[in-house]
């Protein structure tokens, strides 16, 4: 009798338990259905026959792209890309990666000869995008994300927003510029402090070549270190909040992200993610220190260009597309990424 009754409670709980598991499930697709879809710049679909792209099946690659859509200044989704990062998600070694493509690159762009890598976008958008970082950096991409600054904005105040330790120079920059878009929160300070998705988004966007992080990077090197270190604020402070804001976030947000990564998709990275349970973000700029020079001299002339080398004055992509190979495909997470020439030859 008792077995009987214990074995109905158990059924009664099994199905009660999958009933709320495809329930959370529907409400978390109807969430991800917000997400703008361009199926049509899935990278999967772009044509990179006679490009040589290294891929791993344990090894997810996604390409973050930001940009500026501000329409009062003209720009469109077809613009300049501000930001470009290949987020990893390495599961051979249980590790996340950052790697900032830096857009004043000087790459080869496919139909378009060189150029800097943030005019590939409005030449012929993503696609294009995508096949100049296969050309350049023989590196496969499984997908993409883009967002505008306004969704970022939202994400950082959504969050409750992020801690960063601002230099006087940033700190000034900052306070004295129209980077802060609403004047009400130009009032940052020097060292440790909560920004919030305005102040954070103006942290970012610095370039300035006075205006220096604590880290001592300037210009667009600075710049990208900056972004990268608010992402993985980000990531840190979503990771311990409940699902149920997760799906709060994810409502206010999704509408200004474009992607073509499918919705099992995304639940799948997002479960891989979660069940990896590292707290480590670890980062790479691209060019790597020794293999650039500045574009102000030579064939490339132009005062903010940068020329990828591989130890000499030549321009040459080979060194620093094998330094973002090692760093994505082999690096553990164990000591300091060191890029070693010729060791993945």
């Amino acid at each position: 009798m008792w077995k009987k009754v214990v074995m109905g409670i158990l059924l009664a709980i099994s199905v009660l338990a999958g009933f709320f598991v495809a329930k959370a499930q529907v409400i978390f697709n109807n969430s991800l259905n917000q997400v703008n879809r361009d199926y049509d710049t899935a990278l999967a679909n772009v044509d990179l026959s006679g490009i040589k792209v290294n891929s791993d099946d344990q090894i997810v690659n996604i390409l973050l792209i930001g940009n500026d859509y501000r329409e009062e200044k003209g720009y469109g989704a077809g613009g300049l890309t501000d930001t470009m990062i290949i987020a990893t998600m390495d599961m051979k070694h249980g590790t996340l990666k950052l790697t900032s493509l830096m857009r004043d690159l000087v790459v080869e762009i496919p139909g378009h000869g060189k150029n800097k890598l943030n005019a590939a976008n409005s030449y012929g958008g993503v696609e294009l995008l995508y096949k100049t970082i296969a050309t350049n950096f023989n590196i496969e991409l499984d997908g993409y994300v883009e967002v505008g600054f306004s969704a970022f904005t939202k994400i950082v105040d959504k969050v409750g927003g992020v801690e960063a330790e601002l230099t006087e120079s940033e700190a000034s920059y900052l306070n004295s510029t129209n980077y802060i878009r609403k004047k009400s929160s130009r009032n940052v300070k020097v060292g440790k402090q909560t920004l919030d998705g305005a102040q954070a988004l103006g942290y970012c966007r610095i370039r300035k070549g006075g205006v220096t992080t604590i880290t001592g990077l300037r210009d667009d090197y600075g710049r990208t270190w900056r972004q990268r270190t608010i992402i993985n604020a980000v990531f840190n402070k979503v990771k311990k909040m409940p699902m149920s804001d997760w799906l709060d976030i994810a409502n206010s947000v999704l509408k200004k992200i474009t992607t073509d990564l499918t919705n099992e998709q995304i639940t799948d990275y997002m479960k891989d993610v979660v069940g990896m349970g590292t707290t480590t973000v670890y980062q790479l700029q691209i060019p790597v220190q020794g293999y650039f020079r500045s574009g102000q001299n030579g064939e490339f002339s132009c005062g903010s260009c940068i020329v990828m080398t591989s130890g000499g004055s030549a321009w040459d992509t080979s060194a620093n597309a094998e330094a973002l190979n090692q760093f994505v495909f082999d690096y553990d997470g164990k000591g300091d990424f060191e890029y070693s020439r010729g060791s993945g030859e």
